[in-house]
């Protein structure tokens, strides 16, 4: 396993991390178990992974539960584990964005009783909010921080006015966002407007200023894997539904550069999952892929891409390759 140590976090972070939502159950994904997540979570950690991100909102505090059952008896302080705050849902499962101090005190609490552990590594904003201001959210954060029940804060999603806001009011250590080969600099998620843009703001600010920063979305769940079935109807509790590029007009356009890269990988005598994973740990700033996996043959998918590297000569290539359609807006 390669391992990155960002300034601000002080703790080397596998370069390829696991990522909770896929193990959120049948409401949000399909085809995986609470059996099978475990065992997967057992084969991320004997794969050298140390680094778990996961959220209350996942599953509606499923992930959090299954992830502190697959992590009894394991060294705690092996671990980073990353949650997140200020998704929370009420008795009919509607979920809104709550970053109030009694709403933030009370989260990480249920987090930490789900997860089994008296602390997070990271405790991370999920969504930015409007209704709160930012300095009062972070003023509780720093409270849980000073009470131990936080080792670090982290942002995801800010733009990068926020982050900057966000970073003169309290020690934010990390940042996720949106980011893989095909969404370098999206403007939307799902049907989320995005109000950063990865690649053009958010990377050169956390590389100048030493924040570890974790790209979810690693195989534009799933497109990148090379096992999408175009043919094959997503289940109607799938969350990829949501995302308009896995559908409609956008999906043909996105196929043909999965083709161009299928090519690619091959020639390189690597599948694309790997190829994708690759290329993201490869980026200076990308401290660790947020790769999430639904058993343990997925995760043994993920793992053989960190034990080869591209050569300058690919990645040269794969730029080029890549540039009409980044010129087309598609990337």
């Amino acid at each position: 396993m390669k391992f990155k140590q960002p300034k601000r976090l002080n703790r080397a972070v596998s370069a390829l991390g696991y990522g909770c939502w896929g193990i959120s159950g049948g409401d949000s994904w399909t085809g995986g178990s609470d059996k099978n997540a475990i065992q997967a979570i057992h084969a991320a950690i004997a794969g050298g992974i140390n680094f778990f991100d996961v959220a209350p909102v996942y599953g509606l505090g499923h992930a959090e539960t299954i992830l502190g059952k697959a992590l009894q008896g394991k060294a705690r302080q092996d671990l980073i584990i990353a949650s997140k705050c200020g998704l929370v849902w009420d008795k009919n499962n509607n979920v809104s964005n709550d970053l109030s101090a009694a709403s933030l005190l009370k989260e990480i609490d249920d987090s930490l009783t789900r997860i089994g552990t008296d602390y997070l590594d990271i405790y991370q904003i999920h969504w930015p909010s409007a209704d709160q201001p930012l300095p009062q959210t972070l003023e509780t954060l720093q409270a849980i921080q000073a009470s131990g029940k936080v080792r670090h804060l982290g942002v995801s999603n800010f733009s990068l006015a926020e982050l900057e806001q966000a970073d003169t009011l309290a020690p934010i250590c990390s940042y996720q966002g949106l980011y893989n080969m095909l969404e370098r600099n999206p403007e939307y998620y799902h049907f989320i407007a995005l109000s950063y843009r990865t690649e053009q703001q958010i990377l050169p600010y956390c590389t100048q200023q030493g924040l570890a920063f974790f790209p979810y979305s690693p195989l534009m769940q799933g497109l990148l894997s090379g096992h999408f079935d175009v043919d094959a109807p997503l289940h109607e509790n799938d969350v990829r539904r949501h995302n308009p590029k896995l559908q409609g007009e956008l999906l043909p356009k996105y196929m043909q550069i999965i083709n161009v890269l299928q090519e690619f990988a091959g020639a390189l005598g690597k599948p694309l999952n790997e190829l994708a994973i690759n290329w993201l740990a490869d980026q200076p700033a990308v401290t660790s892929v947020i790769a999430g996996a639904l058993n343990a043959e997925q995760v043994e998918a993920n793992l053989n891409a960190m034990t080869w590297e591209l050569t300058d000569y690919d990645r040269q290539a794969l730029e080029q390759l890549l540039s009409p359609y980044q010129q087309e807006g598609l990337l």
